[in-house]
């Protein structure tokens, strides 16, 4: 597949998981990684960033991860950018109310670190198919 997956939007307020998830994302998994600490430093950095695939914490101090959703599907750039919650919250409700409003998938926290890149990589070809 041409369409390589390369650059990864991080949102994640806590600094221990952020870590982690860089780790496996950039050291394991290869990914060129912006990682930021909330959905309005996400808003910002976006744009510059330019990134193919978003994974988003559900539960952020302010704007909430599904609010951080709604404001990204504004801009006509990250229409359709796919993006996966990362939440401890994954009862099947929970999850289908994500993907109503346009979630592609949702990884369970806490996540292997060791296999979260895979993951990664198997929804992008899953959406990129």
């Amino acid at each position: 597949m041409s369409n390589k997956l390369t650059r990864i939007l991080y949102v994640e307020d806590e600094p221990d998981i952020q870590m982690v998830a860089r780790l496996a994302l950039e050291t394991l998994g290869g990914f060129t990684l912006e990682v930021c600490s909330s959905g309005s430093e996400a808003l910002e950095k976006v744009g510059t960033f330019q990134p193919q695939f978003i994974l988003l914490d559900v539960m952020m101090p302010g704007m909430d991860g599904p609010t951080t959703l709604g404001k990204l599907r504004e801009l006509p750039a990250f229409a359709t950018t796919p993006v996966v919650f990362m939440t401890a919250k994954v009862q099947p409700s929970e999850v289908s109310g994500y993907k109503k409003i346009g979630a592609v998938d949702v990884i369970p926290k806490p996540f292997d670190p060791m296999t979260l890149s895979n993951q990664v990589q198997a929804i992008w070809e899953r959406c990129n198919g």
